[in-house]
């Protein structure tokens, strides 16, 4: 990830949106940023492009994304919900910035929180644990073709399709 190409690549409103969640706590950036690339290159080793489609792999980078996120805003912070707030604002105007048509955004929203839900249980663990884990927990991802579906899983990964 080149985050120069994706700063360049931005509108004017984009930037303005993200100027904002940067001012706002603006020591969190830099190690956001840092954790993003970390997800990407995990997923990227993991399953190729296959976490670019709607598939396991996609929710498992979701979730992933938001629990790197929490921790490094939590090792900064040391405030657990203080974390969860900022990888919601992050993770949330990404989805705004970026957005899917409205199935695919219900699940990357929810997927989201998902990761989230899992960070509270999961703090203090070691980066490769929370990897295996969520591998895991992907694997068993709910199938959806509906945002009502999406809703009755309050507590699993979902995923629209392998394709």
């Amino acid at each position: 990830m080149n985050i120069w190409r994706v700063v360049k690549g931005l509108n004017l409103y984009q930037l303005y949106r993200l100027a904002i969640l940067a001012v706002q706590n603006p020591i969190l950036v830099y190690p956001t940023i840092k954790v993003t690339r970390r997800t990407m290159l995990i997923c990227d080793d993991m399953y190729g492009e296959a976490h670019h489609k709607n598939g396991k792999a996609n929710a498992f980078r979701h979730a992933l994304w938001n629990v790197l996120i929490c921790n490094a805003a939590n090792k900064i912070h040391k405030n657990e919900q203080k974390a969860v707030l900022w990888a919601k604002k992050v993770t949330d105007l990404h989805e705004k910035l970026w957005p899917n048509a409205p199935l695919p955004m219900a699940m990357d929203l929810h997927n989201n929180e998902i990761g989230r839900k899992y960070f509270l249980k999961c703090i203090k663990k070691p980066e490769k644990e929370v990897v295996t884990f969520l591998n895991e927990f992907a694997a068993n991802a709910k199938l959806v073709s509906d945002i009502r579906e999406i809703q009755s899983h309050t507590d699993n990964l979902v995923y629209l399709d392998e394709i």
